[in-house]
Parts: C-alpha cells; structure tokens; sequence
C-alpha cells in the first residue's frame, strides 16, 4: 500500500466497516512505519481489472511487528470478491511478511460473528485464545483473539 492507495482503501473501509471505519489518518500512520530499515508495518493491496481495462481496489491487509509478535491489523476483501481466495492471498502476504519480520507468534481479532472469517484463520493454522469483550463498537460485539505460532517458534522450542 502507498499514500495513492489511500482514497480507494478509505472507500472500500467505509463500505466493509460503516460503525469503526479507520480514518485517513490512521492509515497515514501506519504507511509511515512501512517504509525503511526500521519498518514495523506491512500494507497490501489487490486491485482488480474491470473490463474496460480501469483497475478498482479489491481488497487490503496490514500487519504490525514488535519484537517476536506481530498483529494482524486488518484484511478487508469487497463483498463482490468474497468466496474467491482473495482474503487467503492477502492472509498469505501478510504472512510472509511476518516471516520476513521473525517473528514468533502472529495475533489477530476477530469478531465472534464473522464466522467466515474465522474459518480462514483457522485454515492458516490460527487458534482461539480467548475473548476481547465489547471489543468492537457500537453494538458492543466481543472479539475472537487468535494466535499463530510460527515455524521460528517451532525452532526455538526444539533447539532451546
């Protein structure tokens, strides 16, 4: 993701998360730890051609590493690509990226109601932890925290 993808991500975030949309600031945060040595933060995006040759924005993720663990920030897919592997591709990228990070453990959260979603963490090996209660507002949903372990902490396990 660049500061050009902004416009497009902020549309389709509106769309996806009318109640808790990101702000454009926000995203300008983030880029801003995206780039350089000292990177923390990895945004992608997928745009995808329309007929007549212009590109829409399809989908985006981010992730954010500190030390041994990193967050999945978001994943948002657009309704007319659910159920096309597109949240898969951007959970794979975002997963590589965490590998390039070294870390041990990636976290995420999950609403309990995104059933959907929750099927695809659980394919990439992600494991209910517990519960952030009231996590998501309005509507005071809880969230469904996650964990990966990575291969990284598979191998400090063995050899520690």
């Amino acid at each position: 993701m660049r500061w050009w993808d902004i416009d497009p991500v902020l549309a389709l975030e509106k769309e996806l998360f009318p109640d808790d949309a990101w702000s454009r600031g926000m995203f300008w945060s983030e880029l801003a730890h995206a780039r350089g040595t000292g990177a923390t933060r990895r945004y992608v995006v997928a745009y995808d051609s329309d007929g007549d040759g212009t590109e829409r924005l399809v989908g985006y993720g981010g992730l954010a590493a500190s030390g041994d663990l990193a967050d999945v920030q978001t994943i948002a897919v657009a309704r007319d690509q659910w159920g096309t592997g597109l949240g898969a591709r951007l959970l794979t990228e975002l997963l590589r990226h965490a590998t390039a990070f070294e870390v041990a453990e990636v976290m995420l959260e999950v609403r309990v109601d995104n059933t959907r979603a929750q099927k695809l963490y659980e394919r990439f090996g992600f494991e209910p932890i517990g519960f952030r209660r009231g996590y998501y507002q309005p509507g005071n949903v809880d969230a469904l925290v996650m964990r990966l372990t990575t291969e990284k902490a598979t191998e400090e396990n063995n050899h520690g």
